[in-house]
């Protein structure tokens, strides 16, 4: 099932001539993918320590789409530079994961949201990304099959923030937006799991 994760090679093109500069004075892979991880947590922290004020939320946008350009970043580092390490590997998929809580779970203070809802899409993010992960050990490699993966659920989130941050939600619908979105990511995890379990990826 396709998703935004197919237009990562154009967006990669294009980042390609910093990657290079970046690669030639010394930066690391790992290092990069720290500090996208530091951004998404810092951001979360101030939101959440904030839920009073709706417009640290416009943060979230931005961090999304500085994190996703870090973390192609990191990737092409990895992969075009011979920076890819076990050590990588892992801090990739743990900061993915922690970056994908601190900016999910501040959510859960505004009470516009549904609090168990906003719970539920961080959990079931995590699975989907788990879920993906699996697929190696399924030996169809790293599974990013949607309906709902990474990029498709930072485009959600930053919609949800921007139109939180402007008021624009409707009381009678802005509790039922995490819970389907949980729902989204749970399809996706089980659309994973059966391609490991059928033996191949899309």
């Amino acid at each position: 099932m396709p998703t935004l994760y197919a237009l990562k090679p154009a967006f990669q093109g294009r980042l390609r001539p910093l990657v290079n500069r970046l690669a030639a004075i010394g930066v690391t892979a790992n290092s990069v993918t720290i500090l996208a991880a530091l951004m998404s947590i810092a951001a979360g922290a101030v939101i959440a320590t904030l839920p009073e004020w709706r417009w640290p939320l416009l943060l979230i946008p931005v961090v999304l789409f500085v994190r996703m350009a870090l973390n192609a970043v990191d990737g092409m580092l990895a992969r075009e530079h011979g920076q890819a390490s076990t050590l990588g590997m892992y801090l990739n998929e743990i900061c993915d994961v922690a970056s994908d809580l601190a900016l999910i779970l501040p959510f859960a203070a505004f009470a516009l949201f549904n609090t168990w809802g906003v719970i539920a899409f961080a959990i079931t993010a995590v699975l989907t990304e788990f879920a993906g992960v699996l697929g190696i050990a399924a030996g169809i490699g790293r599974n990013y099959a949607g309906p709902f993966g990474k990029s498709d659920r930072a485009l959600a989130l930053g919609v949800v923030a921007v139109l939180c941050a402007a008021d624009l939600w409707s009381p009678s619908i802005a509790p039922l937006v995490f819970p389907a979105m949980a729902t989204l990511s749970l399809l996706t995890a089980i659309n994973r799991i059966r391609a490991g379990l059928i033996g191949s990826a899309s």
